[in-house]
C-alpha cells in the first residue's frame, strides 16, 4: 500500500483493493464491524510482532527449560485437540 504526502492511499495490492470495493458495496453497520476487526488483527500482529522481537527474559527461559525436562522426563501427554 502507497500513500501520497497527505496520507492518502494511492496505490494497494489487487486482492486488498477487491476486499475493500466489496466491502463499500455492505451496509455501513457491517462496514464500520468490518473495519473495527480488521484494524484489531493488524494491531494484533503489531503486538506479537513487537513482542517476538525482543529477546526471552530470564522467567521464560527458566519455564522453557522446565517444560523440556518434563517432556524429557516422560510427564508430558500430546495435546489432543478435541479435548479442550
Amino acid at each position: 500500500m502507497r500513500r501520497d504526502c497527505n496520507d492518502t492511499i494511492v496505490a494497494m495490492g489487487k486482492l486488498l483493493d477487491r476486499a475493500i470495493a466489496e466491502a463499500h458495496k455492505l451496509p455501513e453497520d457491517e462496514q464500520e464491524a468490518l473495519a473495527w476487526w480488521l484494524l484489531e488483527e493488524i494491531e494484533s500482529d503489531r503486538r506479537w510482532d513487537e513482542l517476538f522481537s525482543r529477546p526471552p527474559s530470564e522467567a521464560l527461559k527458566r519455564m522453557a527449560e522446565e517444560a523440556l525436562e518434563d517432556y524429557r522426563a516422560g510427564r508430558t501427554e500430546p495435546l489432543d485437540p478435541d479435548k479442550l
